[in-house]
């Protein structure tokens, strides 16, 4: 019983630690951007006090709004908070770490896209139906790259599940996969796709002509707003968590001994610091493309994927 007692605390303490994370790694990626690209950078705990005022502010619904866009920010943040919770971040002993199912994870993410595109058309504005539709094409292209990451995966560790993945590479003997090279180039690609990122999206622009994410939320404001802006870090939160887990599984505890789960937390911030610094240099990098050059980009993506699973059933099967 206290043993089940310790599990519920630290996986509530994954939760907290993920809604705490979330917004810092976005100010730490602003500012590692603006860093890059020799501007002023802005504080890093921005994200928290924009946050902050738009829960203090009133909600203005948009004339003709159901209630299903009323409604949709809530579920978007939910899916996002769950699949922050059930990714072994600290440890792959939790109690939500045997749900940590990648196909699963890939039907959370696609069931908070379906309502922020259907609220986005509710509304019946320009904006909002292009923004809506563009969300679609790009969850149409991207889900199957990620789903041939996780075949990948799943071929190498014997199990679709990101605990059993991450015990497979982390706690047992090492070895070589060639495929991850593959797999880890189409997850990287798919990333920045989903999360808005430069060369698909530009999360700092408002222009018409290339917003996606912006595009369908300028009709929200409010504690609506906030709740959106919140789940969108907590999707590059979750993404982060998942491309360590499945590449860099070093560091996630394996049990839940107290001495483990208290290393694992500042592994996990050291990993997420490197990775938004390369985010950042990646985005600095690169120039946004047009939206229709984004299908050839997450082609790209299912291309590498494949090419991954290939290699997996060609070259390794004896591993």
């Amino acid at each position: 019983m206290d043993m089940s007692i310790s599990g519920l605390l630290w996986q509530l303490l994954a939760i907290v630690l993920a809604l705490a994370l979330a917004p810092l790694l976005t100010g730490w990626v602003n500012q590692c951007r603006a860093w890059l690209q020799n501007r002023s950078a802005p504080p890093l705990l921005q994200p928290y006090y924009m946050l902050h005022k738009l829960f203090h502010k009133d909600v203005v619904l948009a004339h003709g709004a159901s209630p299903l866009f009323g409604f949709a920010p809530y579920v978007v943040f939910g899916c996002m908070l769950l699949a922050c919770a059930i990714i072994p971040v600290l440890s792959t002993d939790l109690p939500f770490a045997p749900s940590a199912d990648t196909i699963a994870l890939v039907g959370v993410f696609g069931l908070a896209r379906i309502f922020i595109s259907l609220a986005a058309m509710d509304i019946g504005t320009s904006f909002g139906t292009l923004g809506g539709r563009r969300e679609m094409l790009v969850g149409f292209l991207a889900e199957p790259a990620l789903l041939m990451v996780i075949f990948t995966m799943a071929m190498i560790a014997q199990s679709t599940s990101v605990a059993t993945i991450v015990e497979t590479l982390a706690h047992r003997e090492f070895v070589i996969y060639p495929s991850l090279a593959f797999a880890g180039i189409a997850f990287t690609f798919v990333s920045f796709a989903e999360n808005a990122r430069v060369p698909v999206d530009n999360p700092a622009t408002h222009l018409e002509l290339t917003m996606i994410h912006e595009a369908m939320i300028l009709e929200y404001s409010g504690r609506h707003l906030a709740l959106i802006e919140w789940a969108a870090s907590l999707k590059l939160y979750a993404y982060s968590c998942l491309g360590l887990a499945l590449f860099f599984p070093w560091g996630i505890a394996q049990g839940d001994s107290f001495a483990g789960l208290l290393l694992a937390i500042p592994v996990v911030v050291a990993k997420l610091a490197i990775g938004g610094a390369l985010l950042a240099l990646i985005e600095t990098l690169n120039a946004k493309v047009r939206i229709f050059r984004a299908p050839e980009f997450l082609g790209t993506a299912f291309l590498f994927a494949v090419l991954g699973l290939l290699v997996r059933l060609l070259l390794e099967s004896r591993v």
